[in-house]
């Protein structure tokens, strides 16, 4: 694969730093971290806040400071390996992914400059307030369809099943402009891409999720090549008429690669945001009264989720040249994990970080979004999509609790996201 392919497969990892401090226990695929990260690394960010995970064969960074530094310096540290798998995929795998028409391209999180900022300046404008306003009718019609839906049912009921993943899933879908005769196929399509960009998946589930990948591309090259022909007032058209106006700055294949990106991009992330917000909400009737009492408070309390049990809790980048984080030694071609939660937990920056508090002044310094010329695309989406969401279920579940049996969830074990796969509520 080309270095501007969206997914690059690493065929050499170079040895780890001389003089970084080693770690031959950490990995974010063991339980302890499964069940607590901050508490795996709040010892290790007081004491080797720059170390080398043997298990990732990656450099891991702690503290916000060298983290944003990290973020903030994209000429010494590339973000051109956040889509890529995290270990090596089996040569099956490789071979569906060889196809000749797999060929997507990097585009937003993972392309450096200066394509990056040329491609962002239309991507952004996609995301603009006139864009969210057009869905926010949307967004409260399907949060009540769902609502409704789950009453119907009756108590209990999974709330990812039954809204956290469709909800962020059928807007997203709406954004760009797919039918919403497609939005199951869709959502089989791109469900596991989770694991294939961030986890540990088997070899014979790579393939199964290579597969998917690959009739997902081949779905979104004949979607646009459709759109192309019927624009309309959607993302995927303003991307079109971008590139018809200006063919030499965005090409025909970059828009067809940000639409390819974008479904899940711009849903994984809001349905854990979604249900990290009830995991902190519900057993806390305090909070979920007062934001039934003042949904004006939302805003401030999904803050303090993103901060406290952020839907993304690590990020990626390598170093293009020799370097140093924090003082410790970071040749060129070294690979980063940056662990966004515990950044988020440091308590220099958030006073008893381990208290879930939606009056925190200082919530939004969360580093969870990123930093700097890569900072999330979608995030103003994101917390305006979850803010709708969750002022529809104060209003119409002011009874929503966790059922019991909820104390161990099941969650996916990977490098960058957190968040159970089910969540059993009831109500009165």
């Amino acid at each position: 694969m080309s270095t501007r392919s969206y997914h690059k497969l690493e065929e050499t990892i170079p040895p780890p730093p001389g003089r970084c401090p080693m770690d031959s226990t950490f990995s974010p695929f063991s339980e302890e971290y499964v069940a607590d990260p901050y508490a795996d690394l709040e010892p290790r960010r007081e004491q080797t806040p720059v170390f080398y995970s043997e298990a990732l064969q990656m450099v891991v960074v702690t503290r916000m400071d060298d983290i944003v530094d990290v973020f903030t310096n994209p000429d010494t540290f590339s973000s051109e390996n956040v889509q890529d798998p995290v270990f090596p995929l089996s040569p099956e795998t490789v071979d569906v992914l060889s196809a000749p028409d797999f060929n997507p391209v990097a585009v937003m999180s993972n392309r450096q400059e200066p394509d990056h900022k040329r491609i962002r300046q239309y991507t952004k404008r996609g995301f603009s307030n006139r864009r969210m306003k057009v869905l926010e009718p949307y967004i409260r019609q399907r949060s009540h369809e769902l609502i409704d839906a789950m009453i119907a049912a009756g108590s209990p009921a999974d709330f990812a099943a039954g809204f956290a993943a469709p909800l962020p899933g059928d807007t997203v879908f709406r954004f760009i402009g797919f039918p919403e005769k497609d939005d199951d196929q869709l959502r089989a399509w791109c469900g596991d891409r989770l694991a294939f960009s961030w986890g540990k998946p088997s070899p014979e589930e790579q393939v199964d999720i290579a597969n998917k990948m690959l009739s997902y591309w081949r779905y979104c090259r004949e979607f646009t090549a459709g759109k192309a022909a019927d624009l309309g007032d959607d993302f995927a058209s303003e991307l079109l008429t971008d590139h018809n106006e200006n063919p030499e700055d965005l090409s025909y294949r970059e828009v067809e690669s940000i639409i390819y990106g974008l479904s899940f991009a711009g849903h994984e992330p809001v349905t854990l945001l979604l249900l990290n917000s009830l995991l902190c909400f519900l057993p806390r009737r305090d909070v979920w009264a007062e934001l039934e009492a003042d949904p004006e408070l939302i805003p401030g309390a999904l803050e303090e989720v993103i901060r406290y049990e952020s839907p993304q809790i690590g990020w990626r980048r390598i170093a293009n040249h020799d370097t140093s984080i924090g003082g410790v030694d970071i040749p060129k071609g070294t690979r980063i994990m940056l662990a966004l939660g515990a950044a988020n937990h440091q308590p220099d920056i958030f006073e008893e970080p381990t208290v879930f508090d939606i009056h925190r002044p200082n919530s939004r310094n969360n580093i969870s979004f990123g930093k700097g010329i890569h900072y999330c695309l979608g995030a103003k989406f994101a917390r305006f999509e979850a803010k709708v969401a969750m002022e529809v279920l104060v209003q119409r579940m002011p009874s929503l609790r966790m059922a019991a049996g909820q104390e161990e969830l099941e969650r996916i074990a990977n490098i960058s996201f957190r968040g159970p796969t089910s969540l059993i509520v009831e109500w009165d």
